[in-house]
């Protein structure tokens, strides 16, 4: 398949009142195939949505570079950065936040096709009414205002407002955590529907190990800004290498074996990316640190085919203590 995303070395630093920088995101590299549904998972404040911004070019980068279709996109203007906004959209997390409460549902997803110069005005109402059918919202919410309609009724028209342009890539920003649980499913079955049928190439950020178990082919595991573990989503789920992924999916809900769930509980709490450790940012935490992991920081390495990871068990200089 055809590269269409390469992230290279990107990082975000943010000035910080009494140290810093704040590192919130600090060398992240990874490449998405067309058509594929590249996940980004870790905690709360690991760099998640900074870096999505940072890819769209939301917020500019401390430093890297993002490729999107052979577009600098960090160094467009004019022409080339129009189509870079066309070819790649967001979902946010919170659909009323990013819907404005004094637009109508017509204008709020025919904006961007007036704006693109896709259609002509008298053409947006029945685009609009093609674009919400597709995402299961009737006609009748043309001339409604978002605080009419539920959580998964918003997000459905945000989704609706995303495929308006016709984008390559859709950056989903833990687009369900808003959400009540029973309606969760049927985003995830609405998002996997549309990736099926017209082959849109995402990159997923959420906490839902299962939804990215369910949706996605490559996994990245972030921590403290940094990818720790990346691989095939097969791969990872039966048998994480990096021990903070293995405590990670260790929390997924399991049937019980034996009568004992395995769950891995970390000690402490996540450093913070203004002071983070030396070595392994995650060696305070680790269940399985040794000697070099507190003084040398490993590097992220391809330790198996398409597996990559950031570990001292992994690392030649120590020896492959993986078993």
């Amino acid at each position: 398949m055809k590269e269409l995303l390469r992230v290279m070395d990107v990082k975000k630093y943010f000035p910080f009142r009494g140290g810093g920088p704040l590192r919130a995101v600090d060398g992240v590299s990874f490449t998405v195939k067309e058509g594929e549904v590249f996940a980004i998972v870790g905690e709360s404040g690991c760099g998640k949505s900074t870096l999505a911004r940072v890819i769209l070019r939301l917020m500019m980068p401390t430093g890297g570079r993002v490729i999107f279709d052979g577009m600098d996109v960090f160094k467009a203007g004019g022409e080339e950065l129009s189509r870079i906004r066309r070819g790649m959209q967001i979902i946010f997390q919170d659909p009323m936040a990013s819907l404005n409460p004094r637009k109508r549902i017509i204008d709020a997803v025919g904006e961007p096709l007036l704006i693109n110069r896709m259609v002509k005005r008298g053409e947006v109402k029945d685009h609009v009414v093609e674009l919400l059918r597709r995402v299961g919202i009737d006609s009748d919410a043309l001339y409604r205002y978002p605080h009419e309609f539920s959580g998964g009724q918003r997000q459905r028209i945000c989704i609706a407002r995303a495929l308006a342009v016709k984008p390559r890539l859709i950056v989903a920003d833990e687009p369900i955590s808003a959400l009540d649980v029973s309606i969760q499913a049927q985003i995830m079955n609405l998002l996997e529907d549309l990736q099926r049928q017209n082959r849109i190439t995402h990159v997923f950020i959420s906490h839902n190990l299962l939804a990215v178990q369910h949706f996605s082919n490559t996994i990245a595991v972030m921590y403290l800004g940094r990818i720790v573990e990346m691989a095939r989503t097969e791969d990872l789920f039966s048998r994480p290498f990096h021990p903070y992924s293995e405590a990670l999916l260790s929390a997924v809900p399991r049937p019980e074996v034996g009568g004992k769930a395995g769950r891995i509980l970390l000690k402490g709490d996540v450093p913070s990316p203004v002071n983070i450790p030396d070595g392994c940012p995650f060696h305070p935490r680790c269940h399985r640190r040794f000697d070099p992991c507190d003084r040398i920081i490993p590097m992220l390495r391809e330790v198996d085919s398409g597996r990559w990871v950031s570990c001292h068990l992994y690392n030649g200089r120590f020896g492959n203590l993986k078993d």
